[in-house]
């Protein structure tokens, strides 16, 4: 019995050790990723809240979703009637705040189905029962800011400006890090110490200053901001990735491509490249912490987005100036917290997944 329990569990052993090698390194890292749960989790939740934010027209906006007025249908999402339509005066887009609207919308058959949260990030509410900014009550979930508008709009609308800002200054940086730091790692000699200067007399330039110069010459723009940022962003990951390629070309792999006659591009982006992707992959989760951080703080200071636009570093600001209503400081840092934390589990969890010695640990385990 006990040579035929032995027998079993060596059997099982070596079905363990073969299925784990038959897989790729790539499902290897995301099953030890989905391992650690506090990554796996934030993860799940920090793309569902982005995902609502992208239809945060739908969640929250001033104008019904779906209109049904004297057998007409009408979507004002989509595309907001005048108010003629409604029986109204003036041809001009139409004010669902507006008493008389709703008076009409209320009429025998009529109805209009809003979102669950009548506001947009816009709206300015003239008919508000308390003074701005307003605590929260049964209207205004969160409160309102200092012009009278809903906190809790503000907040999915910023919300979704953070992450498209940071998705794209990351996706930026990245490629012209990985570029940048590639010709450096694997060319080296003079082209190397060429770059390295270069970078070192770019990267002593006073980015703050040249923020707010070109905040006095230009109209405050998303893509300025964003074109700006990427130019000093690539730095921090060409040195790793500069790194990586130092440390391959002078492997084997890499001696026997250039033996079989293969350029240097080819080499670079069908070998080199992809076993120097674990610094990059590693650090995405904290650049787009990094891109949210800078974002909220150019907008404290006045000098990020345009505005109007729904954005946290904005509440900062007015949380600053309104101390007396903590309503709003409270919820923009709690989102603030919340969305880097998320960010930072999941960076660790990656860099646990990437990391070799931890994967061949877990294996042997």
């Amino acid at each position: 019995m006990i040579e035929m329990t032995t027998h079993s569990n060596t059997v099982m052993d070596k079905h363990t050790r073969v299925s784990g090698a038959t897989r790729s390194p790539g499902e290897r890292a995301w099953a030890q990723f989905k391992r650690t749960r506090r990554g796996y989790w934030s993860l799940i939740i920090i793309m569902t809240l982005f995902m609502l934010s992208l239809i945060a027209e739908v969640l929250s906006n001033d104008k019904p979703l779906i209109v049904r007025y004297n057998n007409d249908w009408y979507f004002p999402v989509i595309s907001n009637p005048a108010e003629t339509v409604y029986g109204g005066d003036f041809d001009a887009p139409t004010d669902y705040f507006d008493p008389f609207i709703r008076e009409q919308l209320g009429k025998g058959d009529n109805f209009a189905i809003f979102p669950i949260n009548p506001y947009h990030h816009s709206t300015l509410n003239y008919f508000a029962k308390a003074p701005n900014p307003a605590p929260p009550s049964k209207d205004n979930w969160l409160g309102t800011d200092d012009r009278g508008r809903d906190l809790f709009a503000r907040l999915l609308y910023g919300f979704r400006v953070s992450m498209l800002f940071a998705f794209a200054l990351t996706i930026t940086g990245t490629i012209l890090g990985i570029v940048i730091g590639a010709v450096q790692g694997f060319f080296a000699g003079k082209v190397d110490i060429t770059v390295q200067r270069f970078m070192e007399i770019w990267g002593s330039m006073p980015e703050l200053y040249l923020l707010i110069i070109f905040s006095a010459l230009f109209q405050p723009s998303v893509l300025i901001l964003l074109v700006l940022l990427s130019l000093f962003g690539w730095m921090g990951l060409s040195d790793y990735v500069r790194a990586e390629f130092l440390r391959n070309r002078q492997l084997d792999y890499v001696r026997a491509a250039r033996a079989l006659g293969l350029s240097n591009w080819q080499i670079i982006i069908k070998h080199v490249l992809p076993n120097s992707m674990t610094p990059v992959v590693t650090f995405l989760p904290f650049r787009m912490s990094a891109a949210i951080l800078s974002l909220t703080s150019l907008d404290f200071l006045g000098l990020g987005v345009p505005p109007g636009t729904p954005s946290l570093g904005e509440l900062l600001s007015q949380g600053k100036s309104n101390i007396d209503a903590w309503w709003i400081s409270l919820s923009t840092f709690a989102v603030l917290v919340i969305t880097l934390l998320l960010l930072t589990f999941m960076g660790d969890a990656l860099r646990d997944a990437l990391d070799p010695r931890h994967l061949s640990s877990k294996e042997q385990e």
